[in-house]
């Protein structure tokens, strides 16, 4: 669960940020009265446009960061200039896969986890970052670590990272505005409607405690639609690997990641574009960001995906 926690707190903590920021514009320029000179409703016309901007602008600031946030975070290190021929192998094979997909040379990276892992990320197909765990090269065949690549090649190339980071916006702004709706009418029935205050700040103490309540349970409901799309864009990825490296190969890394101890999981949005995948059950299997490995690896034997 620790990285659907850090998921959701750097969603959430970039939301409140950008949540204070409209406050303080609010306040300065008075966004509130311009919509009552547009004909706008004071308060649902507000609220709409402020999670419209919030929701978009947590999603694309997030996506624009990962590939900072991934070097930093996962103590990366990038390979600027091959020097062993591990390094080299390594360049050649992204190289070969990235000119298969049509997409420009990523960055590749290392990272010291004594379990197998990789993971993709950046803010465009063209300039992204590729990157393996030192466990992965330690522990699985020339083959595997292809096809593993290829995996995370598959991801850039389909445009997992930006389309994830749309739906996430969607998603944000539904939770921001219907979470602020409801916090409006339970605020505006405990006051009475002779009691009503209009402006983004005029809400009163009871306003701000039930729209952050209500938005941490809505946003909750909206991470469960995030992952399921985590683990239906995993089939393809499989797909892609296995059409870059070769099906055997691709299933020959799955079943190598179930014979090692589980992989850990990734921070962040990182999971959502890793190779790992484990069994859960009950509301734990619904905020996976993989399928169990088990129906991946039936998915490419039965050609499903």
């Amino acid at each position: 669960m620790k990285r659907i926690f850090m998921l959701l707190l750097t969603n959430f903590a970039v939301v409140v940020v950008l949540g204070i920021v409209w406050n303080v514009l609010d306040s300065m320029f008075d966004i509130t009265a311009i919509f009552h000179q547009m004909g706008l409703p004071a308060e649902f016309g507000y609220i709409a446009v402020m999670a419209l901007v919030m929701g978009f602008a947590g999603s694309f600031i997030s996506l624009a960061m990962s590939k900072s946030m991934a070097k930093r975070s996962m103590g990366v290190q990038v390979i600027e200039y091959p020097q062993t021929p591990q390094e080299r192998w390594l360049f050649n094979i992204v190289q070969r896969q990235a000119d298969k997909v049509g997409i420009k040379m990523p960055e590749i990276g290392i990272f010291y986890a004594p379990e197998p892992n990789a993971f993709a990320t950046g803010a465009r197909k063209n300039a992204a970052l590729v990157a393996v765990s030192t466990g992965l090269l330690e522990n699985m065949t020339s083959d595997e670590v292809e096809a593993v690549l290829g995996h995370e090649i598959s991801h850039v190339a389909n445009g997992d990272m930006v389309t994830q980071t749309l739906l996430q916006g969607v998603l944000n702004t539904f939770v921001i505005f219907f979470s602020r709706v409801v916090a409006y009418i339970v605020g505006a029935l405990m006051r009475g409607n002779n009691n009503q205050q209009q402006g983004g700040g005029g809400y009163g103490a009871t306003y701000y405690i039930v729209s952050m309540i209500a938005q941490m349970l809505l946003g909750f409901l909206a991470s469960i639609i995030v992952m399921w799309f985590s683990r239906y864009r995993e089939f393809h990825a499989d797909k892609g690997g296995a059409d870059l490296a070769g099906r055997e190969k691709m299933i020959a890394a799955l079943r190598r990641l179930q014979s090692v101890n589980q992989p850990h999981d990734l921070p962040g949005e990182l999971a959502a574009f890793g190779i790992s995948g484990g069994l859960k059950a009950g509301i734990s299997k619904l905020m996976m960001t993989h399928p169990p490995l088990e129906e991946r690896i039936a998915a490419l034997e039965g050609h499903k995906y």
